[in-house]
């Protein structure tokens, strides 16, 4: 998302060419193949691990910080290639995201349209408040080393990466919509009216 709309603010004249549906597929399949190699990475290394410890894990998911903490070998290898294969997922992304937003507020810095300006930006916060939930609840999930893992911080991190950015989707976009924003005013007036 960030990418297509750096190239529709900063460069709407190329915008068919640079956003063909073949560059959409290499960068969608590029971001499944990476994510897929880091979740098969700690699936196949995570499922023959002795454990001696209980086998419940009071967790909405089955976290492979959580068979770790039950493992009784030695994994600190592991976790450090974890780590370092995570900060490359996250990493990726968002200093591609930041960058595409960096460069769209340069570009609505120099332009003189103030509508156009507004507008652009609305479209790119709206977006930034929805990646800043996500990311920074799954860096929190997935950089915290196994010995600090609880099983409450696990559930309240996974509430953060999976229920709230898809509860609030609806909410950030559509305040976005003239029409949703005239409605919630008259509803907003209309209360404070009644009191």
């Amino acid at each position: 998302m960030s990418y297509d709309r750096y190239v529709a603010v900063c460069r709407p004249l190329q915008y068919p060419t640079l956003m063909r549906s073949k560059i959409c597929h290499i960068i969608s399949i590029a971001a499944w193949f990476w994510s897929s190699v880091q979740a098969l990475n700690c699936s196949l290394y995570v499922l023959p691990l002795p454990y001696c410890k209980s086998n419940v894990i009071s967790h909405i998911a089955c976290e492979y910080t959580a068979l770790i903490q039950l493992s009784c070998s030695d994994n600190s290898a592991f976790e450090r290639s974890v780590y370092l294969g995570t900060f490359l997922v996250f990493l990726i992304p968002v200093s591609i995201i930041l960058a595409s937003y960096l460069a769209i507020l340069l570009q609505v810095l120099r332009s003189r349209s103030s509508e156009r300006s507004h507008k652009a930006l609305g479209t790119c916060l709206s977006h930034l408040c929805v990646v800043g939930l996500f990311y920074g609840a799954a860096i929190l999930t997935y950089m915290t080393p196994v010995s600090s893992y609880s099983a409450q911080k696990a559930m309240i991190n996974s509430l953060f990466t999976t229920i709230i950015p898809a509860t609030l989707n609806p909410f950030i976009y559509s305040l976005r919509n003239r029409d949703v924003l005239a409605a919630l005013r008259k509803l907003f007036t209309k209360c404070t009216s009644i009191q």
